[in-house]
């Protein structure tokens, strides 16, 4: 499991915050106040143990980045998921599945060919893009699975 350090504002005190409950508004563990993660959010890194899970109990929309590493118009997209990460932290929770170390969950979604984006709202896919999208493209498709 992937985590962030964050510090506190209020406190100075780092917190180690794990990258799956990023969205969950956390707090210092010392003063209590509210962490501030809007420059330090990154995307939720799932696996085939742990998507279907994830995404069936996340309380706010999800978008799973479904990536290769070798893949060109991955690597250009990862920036932009990166960039969306924290531009929707608290809106949108923004994943990332690598197709090459799983394929379970790929193979059960039908994924074809990477970069390909799902969309889920309360654990049900509710939109696809196949292929690299603009990031003004992306971040439209965000804001309409925010609402």
């Amino acid at each position: 499991m992937e985590s962030l350090i964050v510090p506190c504002r209020s406190c100075g005190k780092n917190n180690r915050i794990p990258d799956k409950k990023q969205h969950l508004r956390p707090r210092c563990g010392s003063c209590k106040q509210p962490l501030d993660l809007r420059s330090a959010a990154v995307p939720v890194r799932l696996g085939d143990d742990d998507f279907q899970t994830f995404v069936d109990s996340a309380g706010l929309p999800v978008v799973v980045d479904m990536f290769s590493p070798g893949c060109g118009p991955c690597r250009s997209l990862a920036p932009v998921i990166a960039r969306c990460a924290s531009r929707f932290l608290g809106r949108v929770i923004v994943a990332v599945y690598d197709t090459s170390r799983h394929q379970r969950i790929a193979a059960r979604y039908h994924i074809k060919g990477v970069p390909t984006l799902l969309f889920f709202r309360q654990g049900r896919e509710v939109d696809r893009i196949v292929g690299a999208p603009s990031e003004q493209s992306l971040i439209g498709a965000l804001e309409a699975l925010a609402r």
